[in-house]
């Protein structure tokens, strides 16, 4: 079934109500464990339909903010959304409690009631009125983000369309890009500090009302982490700064010499080589028959998910206005269909949308077909983000179906470009749980943090005199701290596994996909730390893992020079 034609009917919350008290009944009063079990199965099925009508909804809603029917869905599914979770809790309660456990256990595996339990700490009905409360903040970011509009020579740009300005080889066009961007942020700067100021104070309320000091237990048990906490991002975080900086540092170096430039500004960032960034050749569809042609050759199994995925016309990625920024993939469970959406925008970020958000897409795909339960469907995110990472990577044979003979050049500035934003998503991290530590903090004091990072985490970065940027306040635009609290840190982790999974493939290519593959087809049946085991490579956070790591990538690129 193509997208467009997928029926959404608002859920019925009474009637979710009234099937899942059935379900409970049924689960309490079973008799053994296989009954217990199938009326669990029945939950499932009727989550499927209810997870699906909502992610229309959302998708719909993303892809033309301005729809006003689906803004009232996309609203609707937000208000019930904590109830729903609600609902679900009482189920995960009853499996978490019953005395046939040892033998659901073995069915289902432990992994799965240790989830279980992180998961019924997340919520209780006294926080409902606190998460729909959140819920309408991070929609009104989002859309405030999506209505943002440039002046740019004469007519009005989504902030997507300003892509190729910012990275345009002529310096004083990238420069009035990013003052462009920069004085809309700025337009809007009571807006965003009032938004993000009532986010911290709301999930920090929700915290203490579970009975932490602030929200980071509450944050980090949403993630579902079950294998790492604090002390283990604070480590990874630590050899971040220590060991990858420097060789950062002198990428960014490199950098400055190969643009002829005294020293590197705020501008010059995305400017990986004088004559301008590899760009894809073609027009958007041209980018996505060549994304469809490389699936098809790289294995079997992508063969069949891509044909599935464009059949379905399950992509919606050409930026337009009221779109909402940003790219992700997201499920219908219901059809069994993933659903990527993204905004092109002519830079080398459409090919990274085709292989990074297809390898989310590929990787529920699997899982949909193998009808996992929901909570065993993905592993937690940094897992997640290493399905999308890696694939970004394993698909290198194919790149220059995207860029002919500026193929050399992309590969250089990819690697280059996921090196140095490790630093980034650290400083992303740290900035959080410096806000969630300190929830009173000022706009100018949290902006006064975030330069401070900056300092520690990419120095080589001059800000001149850019409005919003030159303030400190660049994290605005950054969506993962106002809609996913502590979320970032998961893409970097999932760096340093891709970054090895890359390494791999250039010893054995098939060696390396068929590793890829078993991490991939595990889901959430386990944990972060035995997925990277069980593909032999190293956990970002273990004692030298980052420096390994960075010194062999960094070979590589002194080793392949343009």
């Amino acid at each position: 079934m193509k997208f467009q034609d997928m029926p959404y009917t608002r859920p019925d919350l009474e009637q979710i109500k009234k099937d899942s008290a059935a379900v409970l009944e049924r689960m309490e009063s079973a008799a053994s464990a296989a009954e217990q079990l199938a009326a669990y199965m029945d939950y499932e099925e009727q989550k499927k339909a209810v997870d699906t009508a909502c992610t229309l909804a959302y998708v719909r809603h993303t892809i033309n903010t301005k729809d006003a029917f689906y803004e009232k869905e996309n609203d609707f599914a937000d208000e019930i959304g904590p109830a729903l979770q609600e609902l679900s809790q009482k189920i995960d309660l009853a499996l978490l409690r019953s005395k046939f456990r040892p033998e659901l256990e073995e069915k289902l595996g432990k992994l799965l009631f240790t989830n279980l339990e992180i998961s019924v700490r997340t919520m209780k009905p006294e926080i409902m009125d606190l998460m729909q409360e959140e819920n309408r903040l991070q929609s009104e970011y989002q859309k405030l983000y999506a209505s943002a509009l440039v002046e740019w020579e004469g007519e009005y740009l989504p902030l997507p369309r300003l892509g190729p300005y910012k990275q345009s080889p002529d310096r004083a066009v990238r420069r009035a890009a990013f003052a462009a961007e920069g004085g809309w942020f700025d337009r809007h700067q009571e807006e965003l500090d009032q938004l993000y100021d009532k986010l911290v104070k709301n999930r920090t309320a929700q915290g203490r009302a579970m009975g932490y000091d602030n929200y980071l237990p509450l944050g980090y048990d949403r993630l579902g982490r079950n294998c790492w906490g604090p002390a283990e991002a604070a480590a990874f975080r630590d050899q971040i700064a220590s060991d990858l900086v420097p060789i950062v540092a002198k990428v960014k170096g490199d950098q400055e010499r190969r643009l002829g430039v005294d020293k590197l500004k705020f501008y010059d960032d995305l400017l990986l080589f004088p004559d301008g960034n590899a760009d894809p050749q073609g027009t958007a569809e041209d980018i996505l028959a060549a994304g469809r042609e490389m699936y098809r050759q790289l294995s079997p199994e992508t063969a069949e998910f891509v044909d599935f995925l464009y059949d379905g016309e399950l992509l919606d990625v050409l930026s337009k206005e009221g779109k909402a920024p940003g790219g992700y993939c997201t499920g219908l469970p219901l059809y069994k269909a993933p659903f990527i959406f993204s905004n092109f925008n002519g830079t080398s970020g459409d090919v990274d949308v085709l292989t990074h958000e297809a390898g989310h897409a590929f990787a529920d795909y699997r899982a949909m077909r193998r009808d996992c339960l929901s909570a065993l469907r993905s592993p937690t995110m940094e897992g997640c983000e290493t399905h999308s990472m890696s694939m970004e990577f394993l698909t290198a044979p194919w790149h220059g179906k995207f860029f002919g003979d500026r193929t050399r050049k992309y590969e250089i500035g990819h690697c280059e470009d996921s090196l140095i934003f490790i630093p980034y998503g650290c400083m992303v991290d740290e900035f959080q749980h410096r806000m969630y530590e300190n929830p009173e903090l000022t706009p100018a004091q949290r902006n006064a943090v975030w330069l401070e990072l900056e300092g520690k985490y990419r120095p080589w970065i001059d800000f001149e005199d850019l409005p919003f940027y030159s303030r400190g306040a660049g994290w605005q635009r950054q969506l993962h701290i106002y809609l996913y609290p502590f979320y970032y840190i998961d893409y970097c982790m999932a760096q340093t596994v891709a970054f090895q999974f890359w390494l791999a493939s250039m010893a054995d290519r098939q060696d390396a996909w068929a590793r890829y593959l078993r991490f991939v087809d595990a889901g959430g049946t386990a944990t972060f730390r035995d997925l990277v085991a069980s593909a032999g490579l190293r956990l970002p956070y273990a004692p030298g893992a980052i420096r390994e790591i960075g010194e062999a990538i960094s070979g590589w690129i002194e080793a392949n020079p343009l």
